[in-house]
């Protein structure tokens, strides 16, 4: 599975109310902070944990640190939910139905200078589907207990992405709610 997703590759700028607004090349959006169109995928297996990914040393930003299954940027002309279902299987190589959940925006500034600035669509899926990731994308992979992912996000804030720990506390109540 070769990585199809380059720095060239341009990102859907938003308003607060994730109207289009323009495009621009993804690493230009994250050098001046514009917000912009993103989702975060959230895949459990039936024993309810949560299927969380390495991110590759590789990646422009977050290199190596523990993030949600998968997670990305729709491309012009995409929607939110046909995006997540391309990269979970670009990213994870694999396949599994997705219901949106919610939606939040955030911020966040690294140590590299780039920032994220993102209106972040939220998806959810539960499968015991064995995940084929891409190592351009991944280098790790484990299923996790919420519990057990919240105690360590607490203890080790910087093994994980930004994002993840923010979605996170979100994730865990919605996916509890939905589930029954």
């Amino acid at each position: 599975m070769k990585n199809r997703y380059s720095d060239s590759e341009e990102v859907v700028l938003v308003d607060e109310f994730d109207n289009e607004i323009g495009l621009m090349p993804k690493l230009e959006a994250h050098k001046l902070g514009l917000l912009h169109r993103a989702f975060s995928v959230f895949i459990y297996n039936k024993k309810s944990e949560l299927l969380l990914q390495r991110r590759a040393d590789g990646k422009y930003h977050s290199p190596g640190l523990w993030s949600n299954t998968c997670c990305s940027h729709p491309r012009q002309g995409e929607t939110p939910a046909d995006a997540a279902s391309r990269r979970l299987y670009e990213e994870m190589g694999m396949t599994c139905e997705l219901t949106k959940a919610f939606h939040f925006t955030y911020r966040s500034e690294f140590s590299n200078g780039l920032i994220e600035n993102e209106f972040d669509h939220v998806f959810f899926g539960t499968t015991d589907e064995q995940p084929n990731p891409n190592p351009d994308e991944v280098s790790a992979w484990k299923y996790i207990a919420e519990d057990e992912l919240t105690t360590d996000i607490a203890a080790n804030p910087g093994s994980y992405t930004e994002w993840l720990k923010i979605a996170f506390e979100k994730t865990s109540a919605k996916y509890a709610k939905q589930k029954s």
